[in-house]
């Protein structure tokens, strides 16, 4: 049977219903789907039930009693969202706690009804109803009490009166079989948002070619960007929707700084080697240019550096305060790549991750070594603990003119599409719980030193 999404939502109250095929000349029965929006609950709630003095089905035995839960839908029927396991040979069982979605329990609805049948466990699979009883969301949040003890009931039949004649069925009949709610907990599910609000990113630009030159990806034409600041402002502006505070620190490396011409690979670009930190991808911008009328683009180039310096902050903390994203623009060119892997394989280990942006035509083949997509990165036969490299090259976004970013949409896919599962497997790893966003920003006077 096959069938779209589209064909689900389209039919009568999003309820598709066809027959299943596959096995020639067999009728193999109907499926019916059905289709619901999920609402916006990310909390997991967790339960456990026990029952008492339940009916026994069994002629040798007692019971194996396991429990079903059904959500109810919009239009009015039920749908299975979990099942316990069977507690062998009892009246009187405990079953163990389960953890599920609030919205595969109610879809976030609270007051939605949750039925739970009772049944005695039959190796057959004809297993024998017990009975049932019905609940909501915000009952079981009430967790132990009174509201959460329940009277098992059976489902209406009719019962025969002789004559040939049946009595009409009840409604529902009480028996005394008692199933309570022992314990109700919830748990909100972390989200990439979550951890991201008290993050922190570091900008690297890479400093090499004379900007003078026409030829140069730095050269500074008074008429439109340069392809470094084009990448700069295109992906900053995805980022910067992720920081809470809108202050970012940013580095440039291979360049000779003034007075001496010393050729530093982690210098800040707004000169501050006390504050590095830029208001914004506008104060980033305004930054880089005013580094290239200051310093002298030099070489070689080395990522390591960068690498390492924004490493030793993320090594400062590891409690879940902060996780940091090093965002390296560059033309794909490296001296150190020994250097560079070792870094990023004991940068794994931190709250960290690395986004390298490449600009121009190169080949980019080391910067897709050092993703590590294809093949884990390593060094001295040592490999990473996890991949923290997304390499995406900036030309496959632009027009023919190079101008103009094409899709800021797919950028932003792309440049992200990896950072969420590297941010929340480090934190989950360490069973760390996502932090509130940080206070608005204030100014670290003497207390952070940028090293050059």
């Amino acid at each position: 049977m096959f069938c779209t999404l589209g064909e689900i939502v389209g039919s009568p109250a999003s309820r598709l219903e066809k027959p299943l095929g596959g096995i020639p000349g067999k009728n193999c029965g109907t499926i019916i789907l059905s289709a619901e929006e999920l609402g916006n609950c990310r909390d997991s709630a967790t339960m456990q039930f026990c029952a008492n003095k339940l009916d026994k089905k069994d002629f040798f035995g007692k019971s194996d009693p396991f429990m079903v839960f059904y959500r109810s839908n919009e239009d009015g029927t039920f749908t299975i969202c979990h099942k316990t396991e069977v507690v062998k040979n009892t009246l009187n069982p405990v079953w163990q706690p389960f953890t599920i979605p609030v919205r595969a329990l109610c879809n976030g609805d609270y007051d939605r009804t949750i039925k739970v049948e009772v049944y005695d466990w039959d190796r057959d699979g004809s297993h024998d109803f017990i009975g049932e009883f019905t609940t909501s969301y915000r009952e079981l949040a009430r967790g132990q009490s009174q509201f959460n003890v329940y009277e098992v009931r059976c489902r209406p039949h009719r019962i025969y009166s002789g004559y040939g004649k049946y009595s009409d069925p009840l409604k529902f009949f009480t028996l005394c079989y008692i199933v309570t709610l022992l314990s109700f907990s919830v748990e909100s599910e972390s989200t990439f948002l979550d951890y991201i609000k008290g993050g922190n990113f570091w900008f690297a630009v890479q400093f090499s070619g004379n900007p003078s030159q026409s030829t140069s990806l730095h050269y500074m034409n008074p008429y439109q960007m340069n392809a470094y600041a084009l990448a700069l402002k295109a992906v900053g502006e995805i980022i910067q929707d992720y920081d809470s505070d809108k202050m970012f620190p940013a580095l440039g490396f291979g360049a000779k700084l003034p007075p001496d011409g010393r050729v530093s690979h982690e210098f800040p670009l707004n000169g501050n080697i006390e504050n590095p930190y830029c208001n914004g991808i506008e104060g980033i911008l305004e930054a880089y240019h005013q580094s290239l009328k200051t310093v002298q683009l030099y070489g070689p180039t080395n990522f390591a550096p960068v690498v390492n310096h924004v490493a030793r902050y993320a090594a400062a903390v590891q409690d879940g305060s902060q996780y940091f994203v090093l965002l390296i623009i560059t033309d794909g060119v490296i001296s150190d790549m020994s250097q560079t892997k070792e870094a990023i394989v004991n940068a794994a280990k931190l709250p960290m991750s690395i986004i390298i942006v490449g600009v121009g035509q190169a080949e980019f083949d080391a910067m897709v070594e050092l993703d590590g997509d294809d093949i884990r990165i390593s060094s001295r036969g040592k490999l990473a603990e996890r991949d923290i490299v997304q390499f995406v090259p900036f030309r496959d976004y632009m027009d023919r003119t190079g101008n103009h970013v094409l899709s800021m949409a797919r950028l932003a896919k792309d440049v992200l599409a990896e950072i969420p599962d590297q941010f929340i497997s480090y934190m989950k790893s360490r069973g760390i719980k996502p932090n509130p966003a940080p206070p608005p920003y204030t100014p670290p006077g003497h207390t952070h030193h940028t090293q050059i």
